[in-house]
């Protein structure tokens, strides 16, 4: 479909070793890097998943040239994800607020129901995998300590980022994908995560 589209002109996926750019004829000004399904280990035992997507304007007129994909993050034209559970949601943002649309099944399209969607300041929830506590940071291990005192924080954590990352925008807390030993640099991916 994203090839089909005349708006894209170079797709990088998660799923792909190398992107995929579109025939000449059919491309358009955008670049849409994405995770397809993002959660995907948990699709047998019916956890929530989802897509995670960003869009980028070409950076020139010109032809594709190599590293064109590779832009700040203050280049991202639009940015979102679809998530699918109980409902199926799509949230968005072009720069201007973030905005929710879930799909009405009986009219076939997405609804605007969750207009202007902020994070609360202070929530209640925290969410972390907390079973590779052993290779955190001294300072990760002692912030999530914190949390658990005082006014503490409720532990949830779904594996599925999109899942955990929602809820936190829905109720506000903490999301933390931390660095461990062996991932030094943390694993989400700039480039759409």
């Amino acid at each position: 479909m994203l090839r089909s589209s005349y708006a894209s002109c170079l797709l990088v996926s998660e799923e792909n070793d190398n992107e995929i750019e579109v025939e000449t004829e059919r491309q358009g000004k955008y670049i849409v890097t994405f995770d397809p399904l993002d959660g995907s280990s948990n699709i047998d035992c019916l956890v929530s998943i989802g897509s995670i997507f960003a869009i980028f304007r070409k950076p020139h007129d010109g032809p594709l040239a190599p590293g064109d994909a590779l832009q700040s993050g203050r280049q991202i034209a639009a940015a979102g994800y679809a998530l699918y559970g109980s409902a199926t949601m799509i949230v968005l943002s072009t720069g201007h607020g973030v905005n929710g649309f879930m799909l009405d099944p009986s009219i076939g399209e997405f609804v605007l129901t969750d207009a202007n969607m902020k994070c609360k300041p202070r929530g209640k929830i925290y969410s972390i995998n907390e079973g590779y506590e052993e290779k955190w940071d001294p300072a990760i291990k002692e912030y999530v300590k914190s949390k658990k005192q005082g006014k503490a924080y409720g532990g949830r954590y779904i594996g599925s980022m999109v899942a955990d990352v929602h809820r936190t925008l829905k109720y506000g807390g903490i999301f933390m994908y931390p660095a461990t030993a062996d991932n030094p640099n943390g694993k989400l991916r700039v480039l759409y995560e």
